[in-house]
């Protein structure tokens, strides 16, 4: 039988009475599933695009931790798509994993964006970097802290979607000027989430529309 969200095949029996099968993994984790889905699929050169296709999905919600995954893998795709080297399936499967691992709530409890953390996952992964890094260890922390320059110079309240644009508009920049690998980005991004976001700071926002 074939899954709905991952479309991988599995040799199984129960589907509903429609005929549509969800293995157990992306049952237990849907959102991370499509994730997964998307990043490993597409064509697309920009990350952005990349973003929002998953963002719409109803699997992924308004303000959660898939986030912490999602920037480091559309990253990761259109990385790959533009030119840059990575084996893009485990790439992605690693970028789920490390984003995980960062908390729910971690903007707030530790000043820390789970979007930026998630920028770092992606440079981590396309530089090989470990604890004992040197050159790399340090690129990975300053792309981070220039996300976090961005995301803390806009305020609050906590927008998973405001945090995912900086991070992403911050790591293309900082990926062309140091990697010589250019992927596309509009101009200008334009929120599509405010009627779903009750804490919208709408105006003070760089990205809001009316």
């Amino acid at each position: 039988m074939e899954c709905a969200i991952c479309r991988k095949k599995f040799t199984d029996f129960i589907s509903c009475i429609n005929g549509h099968y969800v293995c157990c993994e992306c049952a237990e984790h849907p959102g991370h599933a499509v994730i997964k889905n998307v990043c490993t699929q597409t064509q697309s050169k920009n990350p952005l695009s990349i973003a929002v296709v998953m963002m719409d999905n109803p699997l992924i919600g308004m303000h959660t931790d898939e986030h912490h995954s999602l920037v480091a893998a559309s990253l990761l795709a259109a990385y790959k798509n533009s030119g840059g080297d990575v084996d893009l399936e485990p790439a992605v499967t690693e970028a789920i994993s490390r984003g995980s691992t960062v908390p729910y709530g971690i903007c707030a409890y530790a000043g820390t964006s789970g979007g930026a953390v998630s920028a770092g996952i992606f440079y981590s992964i396309i530089a090989h970097t470990s604890p004992l890094s040197v050159k790399e260890w340090g690129n990975g922390n300053l792309l981070v802290s220039s996300c976090l320059a961005k995301i803390g110079e806009a305020g609050g309240p906590r927008c998973c979607k405001r945090c995912t644009f900086f991070a992403l508009e911050t790591a293309v920049k900082y990926v062309r000027e140091n990697l010589d690998i250019t992927m596309e980005m509009p101009e200008k991004i334009r929120c599509g989430y405010v009627s779903k976001n009750p804490d919208c700071n709408k105006t003070l926002c760089p990205y809001y529309v009316e």
